[in-house]
């Protein structure tokens, strides 16, 4: 994942609460979230099952990096996605590559759902939906790796269940069809107007390179909109997996320009 620029977060107002795919500011104010921290928020904010696994982990004081059944669970989960797969994990980004690095990999592909991509990576890093992580890397079983790190009950517990939850709606997609937005892209592809944004399913991506100095500048365009984009330029914006008719056509709007 790319890394996040603090400063254009810094832009941001106070958030005092997210929910779903919106945050919500002081005065009633909310923004829609099109980064959802890379990914890591991919389902949305304040998910009561994941938020009661977490809970319920606390309170049994499984804050401590020791064997645990979580993790079993947590593997069983993965398998899923993976099947036939082998995973490490990670306590952080740094930690995670800096055995990348010892073992001599470098630059690992990384997985998104709903792209509807084969995979054929021998080593990947997927992008899952838990903000407090671990990080994760699959690897086909005939790879030598080294053993991962041990990681705290509380933090795989909602992992878990992030999980399940993602493989759940990977079977049963349902994703949204959002016209105004398929129809700028189409109208774009026909009339010779490339756009700056290439589209993959709910991701899109910048189609060229950008100078800092004119990120900054979409950036705050988007945020003015109502929209939270992401901080680094290489990263997707993800669109949401509801969205009402108006941010649609705000959002739309914003992609045009």
């Amino acid at each position: 994942m790319a890394d996040v620029d603090m400063d254009l977060l810094r832009l941001v107002p106070e958030v005092l609460r997210a929910r779903d795919f919106h945050l919500y500011l002081e005065g009633g104010k909310r923004l829609t979230d099109l980064w959802r921290l890379g990914g890591k928020a991919l389902l949305g904010h304040k998910r009561p099952r994941v938020l009661l696994e977490l809970k319920n982990a606390a309170e049994r004081g499984l804050f401590i990096p020791l064997p645990h059944p979580a993790e079993r669970r947590f593997v069983k989960a993965l398998a899923e996605l993976f099947p036939g797969r082998v995973f490490r994990f990670y306590s952080s980004p740094g930690s995670l590559r800096l055995a990348l690095e010892a073992a001599g990999f470098t630059g690992p592909t990384l997985w998104r759902p709903f792209l509807e991509e084969k995979i054929t990576d021998t080593v990947f890093i997927p992008v899952l939906p838990w903000p407090l992580g671990p990080e994760v890397l699959v690897l086909e079983k005939s790879i030598d790796f080294p053993p991962g790190e041990l990681i705290p009950p509380v933090l795989l517990a909602p992992a878990a269940r992030s999980l399940y939850d993602l493989a759940a709606r990977i079977r049963n997609p349902d994703l949204p069809r959002y016209k105004k937005i398929e129809k700028l892209f189409c109208k774009s592809n026909s009339d010779g107007q490339k756009s700056i944004w290439r589209r993959r399913g709910i991701y899109l991506t910048l189609d060229r390179e950008m100078d800092s100095e004119k990120y900054v500048s979409l950036f705050r365009r988007f945020l003015e909109g109502g929209f939270l984009i992401p901080p680094s330029p290489e990263e997707p914006v993800i669109l949401p997996l509801s969205m009402s008719d108006g941010e649609e056509s705000k959002l739309s709007q914003l992609l045009a320009n």
